[in-house]
């Protein structure tokens, strides 16, 4: 199986077809999982809204998205009550663990760092659910991955959008290598169990 998508801008390697097999071959595993991670997601752009209240154009772009991903989560949970599958938790993978340890403790350069992160977070989501909608067997389960595409990359392009705004375009640019990289190596090697990021 070849994981054809163009390239996402920010992400330094694409998904492998190993994922997406890993994927196709569990999707109730891969539906419970995504629901975790919009409820996820939503917390990420309430979490930076809590840290800085004061930030104007921070606080209105992570309403909405924040709002997005919350109706993204009723919807996935829709899918997985249409499938009989109960709500429980999920072992995570070190994904979302490897990428909050490269957060900076000091200011500005958490901030810089917390947006970053989200944006290769949702900018791999976008990709990831691409790939779902294009080699998913399920032809409504695939319409539904495929809807769903344009908000993430709606998403990582707004946390682009607020790095660039608050920090100067050449550090932003050099940060994101980093982070990019690391954000790559966690990805290496497939986790044991299917997972949206895996």
């Amino acid at each position: 199986m070849t994981a054809t998508l163009p390239t996402i801008k920010l992400l330094e390697t694409p998904t492998t077809s190993a994922w997406v097999e890993q994927a196709l071959g569990d999707l109730d595993t891969i539906l419970l999982d995504h629901s975790h991670c919009e409820r996820k997601a939503a917390g990420v752009a309430l979490n930076l809204m809590f840290r800085y209240p004061s930030s104007e154009k921070l606080v209105r772009a992570l309403t909405a998205i924040a709002q997005e991903e919350l109706t993204h989560f009723e919807q996935v949970n829709q899918w997985l009550e249409r499938r009989g599958i109960p709500l429980r938790a999920l072992t995570p993978p070190p994904y979302g663990a490897g990428l909050k340890a490269q957060i900076r403790r000091h200011e500005p350069e958490r901030m810089l760092d917390g947006l970053l992160i989200s944006a290769l977070i949702e900018a791999r989501s976008h990709e990831r659910l691409g790939l779902l909608g294009q080699h998913c067997p399920e032809p409504e389960l695939a319409r539904f991955y495929r809807g769903l595409m344009a908000s993430e990359a709606r998403h990582y392009g707004a946390y682009w959008v607020l790095a660039t705004h608050y920090f100067e375009r050449s550090e932003v640019e050099a940060r994101l290598s980093a982070l990019a990289l690391v954000e790559s190596e966690l990805l290496a090697t497939l986790h044991p169990e299917p997972r949206i990021h895996s």
